[in-house]
């Protein structure tokens, strides 16, 4: 064998692991943790949501142009029948938050979201977000109203934007979940509960409790909850087509 072959043998086997990098750098994430024949997707959202910003590289983000393509990608792919949403985040660009909500609430397959450790903030309409929504007893939610950073301009019309804003998250998270607008708004202005700020820290008992979360349940839970709705959907395509 010439140096060249062997050159080339060596560049063949050095390509998998490449391509892996290439795709962890471009993407965020890599398909390694899932079966090659499973037909469930697992979305993670984990730490800051990034939006229009770019946040600084020590900060744990999820990028927003980075799970457009993913949740295009699982309604189309025929093979992937059911989507979780694993949810460990602080929250973020409100804007990109409300609009992957938009974009999971209105996947047609099954989804179901878990929440892990956190759902802070504009995290709150993601994890409600899906078909079935499941909390671990030891994660938080934290429900406080919009807040600016940076430079804010001092005019009415500042404060009716951020009035309207948080209007459409409040409407968002009333209408896929079961906790009344009341309870929420009361749940967001509470004083005394965070420190330095308004709004309420809600255990994963309490979420359940108001309706803002469907069920106490981890990674098990929610598999077996996903594999029914999945088994659902099936039967009820056999009895349209057999109609």
């Amino acid at each position: 064998m010439t140096e060249k072959d062997e050159n080339q043998n060596q560049e063949q086997k050095e390509s998998p692991a490449s391509s892996l990098v290439e795709k962890i750098q471009q993407l965020g994430q890599t398909n390694v943790a899932s079966s090659p024949d499973s037909n469930i997707h697992i979305l993670p959202i984990i730490g800051q949501i990034e939006g229009h910003v770019q946040l600084p590289p020590k900060n744990k983000t999820t990028k927003y142009e980075h799970l457009i393509p993913q949740i295009i990608a699982i309604e189309q792919n025929p093979k992937i029948e059911g989507l979780i949403v694993l949810l460990n985040t602080v929250g973020g660009d409100v804007e990109a938050g409300l609009a992957i909500s938009e974009m999971i609430a209105s996947i047609s397959k099954p989804t179901v979201s878990i929440v892990l450790g956190g759902g802070h903030s504009i995290g709150v309409p993601i994890a409600v977000s899906t078909d079935y929504s499941f909390i671990v007893e030891t994660a938080t939610m934290t429900i406080h109203p919009i807040r600016l950073t940076g430079l804010v301009i001092g005019v009415p019309q500042t404060f009716e934007y951020l009035d309207k804003m948080q209007e459409r998250v409040i409407k968002f998270v009333t209408r896929h979940s079961d906790i009344p607008e009341e309870k929420f708004k009361e749940l967001m202005f509470e004083k005394g509960n965070l420190t330095r700020d308004i709004g309420t820290n809600v255990i994963g008992t309490d979420a359940v409790k108001y309706g803002l979360i469907n069920e106490i349940g981890g990674v098990s839970e929610a598999l077996m909850k996903l594999n029914e709705m999945i088994e659902e959907r099936r039967k009820d395509d056999e009895s349209q087509v057999i109609q």
